[in-house]
C-alpha cells in the first residue's frame, strides 16, 4: 500500500496500487474499507448474459472499478467501462460496432429498504448476505443497462424502399376504396 501527503492540509491519504487481475468474487465491504481499485481488460466473451444481446462476442472491455465511501459514509463502486460492442442495426439489420461508455456510481446496500437512503445519482446494488460480490457481474450489468433499446448504426441510411414515394401515388379522393366517395355521390344527387 502506498500513501501520499496533501501538503496543504497535512493529511495523509492511503491508496492501493491498481490490480490488473479481476477476482471472481470479492468481499464487498473489505474492498470498500481498503478503497480497492481494479482496472484492466475483460473479454466480451467472458460475459455470457451480455453476449446474448449482441451480434458477436469479439473484443474486450476496458474497465476501472474503484471501491470507497463518499462524504456521507455511503459505500460505493465507481464503475467506468469502455467497450466496442457488436449490435444489430434495427434500420438495416446489419451488424455494426457501437462504442459503449459507462461512468456511474453504484451504491452498495444490504437490504432493499436502504435504497431510499442512497444519494441522488447512485444506482443501488444489493450485496448478498455473505458479503460476496462478483466484479465481472457488476461490469456486465452496467454494460447491459447502457445498451440502446433500438440500436441504429449512425453511418447507415434508410433503405431506398422506405424513402422512395410509391409509384402509384394517387390522390386520396380519387382512390376507388375511398369511403368518402360514396358520400360525395349521395351529396351530388
Amino acid at each position: 500500500m502506498g500513501h501520499a501527503v496533501d501538503l496543504t492540509s497535512g493529511e495523509t491519504y492511503y491508496f492501493t496500487v491498481m490490480s490488473a487481475t479481476l477476482p471472481e468474487s470479492v468481499d464487498a465491504w473489505r474492498m470498500v474499507s481498503a478503497r480497492r481499485s481494479f482496472q484492466g481488460s475483460l473479454p466480451i466473451a467472458a460475459m455470457p448474459r451480455l453476449c446474448e444481446a449482441l451480434a458477436g462476442d469479439a473484443g474486450s472491455a476496458q474497465y476501472q472499478l474503484d471501491f470507497g465511501r463518499d462524504e456521507f459514509g455511503t459505500a460505493y463502486i465507481e464503475v467506468r467501462v469502455q467497450a466496442p460492442l457488436w449490435l444489430v442495426c434495427q434500420r438495416t439489420l446489419d451488424p455494426f460496432v457501437m462504442p459503449i461508455t459507462v461512468d456511474t456510481r453504484v451504491g452498495l446496500i444490504r437490504s432493499e429498504r436502504e435504497e431510499a437512503a442512497l444519494p441522488a445519482g447512485y444506482e443501488p446494488l444489493l450485496v448478498d448476505e455473505d458479503d460476496k460480490l462478483n466484479p465481472i457481474d457488476v461490469i456486465e450489468d452496467e454494460l447491459l443497462l447502457a445498451l440502446p433499446l433500438v440500436p441504429v448504426n449512425p453511418d447507415s441510411a434508410m433503405p431506398e424502399e422506405a424513402t422512395r414515394p410509391p409509384t402509384e401515388a394517387i390522390p386520396a379522393e380519387e382512390r376507388p376504396d375511398n369511403p368518402f366517395a360514396v358520400l360525395r355521390e349521395l351529396k351530388s344527387k
